[in-house]
């Protein structure tokens, strides 16, 4: 049960902050007013200490799954919208340049182009996100919830169950390790060039 409830928070959190962060990405990076108009904003709210926020959340959301994933969203999505943002910015004009001397278009130009070269950038902020998704399923769970492997981990320490307590951290560790490989597989499968170049 508590397994369950960990990874469905951690699941709906983590693929809505994955496409809320490379979609807002995309637009910053392809949009000088969008990217004005949301870099103040940007770093204001990475800045603030998001996990700080969570017994707002429960005031506003309950106690229930809502608040655990606001706060696993509000973790996640910064990473990848900031990765996304540099990779997407940092292509290299060379590339961006031949493709439209052979008659590409925008959208080409993005598919083929600018979003491969930034593939790199988009998985490691995805990589970072799970490390910081994993702390904020168990960090939201600490403040109130019912069921889950943050909530395991606080009743097991509490009544020094230690063999509870480890098995809650070794099975958010092993998640992130799978979370990972799981995210290089998916890297290995949209850009393959990488890896043959690499030796991999």
């Amino acid at each position: 049960m508590h397994m369950w409830t960990s990874f469905f928070e951690f699941t709906l959190g983590f693929v809505l902050a994955s496409l809320v962060g490379i979609g807002a990405g995309v637009i910053m990076a392809t949009s000088a007013t969008a990217r004005d108009l949301m870099d103040p904003w940007v770093s204001m709210l990475y800045s603030t200490p998001i996990i700080a926020l969570g017994p707002l959340f429960i005031l506003w959301f309950g106690i229930g799954v809502s608040s655990k994933v606001a706060v696993i969203f509000l973790v996640v999505v910064f990473p990848v919208l900031l990765n996304s943002f540099v990779g997407l910015s940092t292509t290299d004009l060379n590339l961006i340049e031949a493709a439209r001397s052979f008659g590409a278009t925008t959208a080409q130009v993005f598919s083929k182009v600018r979003f491969p070269a930034a593939l790199p950038f988009i998985v490691t902020g995805l990589r970072l996100g799970v490390a910081r998704g994993l702390v904020g399923v168990v960090v939201a769970e600490l403040f109130g919830a019912k069921a889950g492997l943050g909530y395991l981990i606080l009743i097991s320490a509490q009544t020094f169950d230690t063999a509870a307590l480890f098995a809650g951290v070794l099975i958010l560790a092993f998640s992130g390790v799978i979370a990972v490989e799981i995210l290089k597989w998916m890297e290995r499968q949209l850009a393959p060039w990488r890896f043959q170049e690499s030796g991999e």
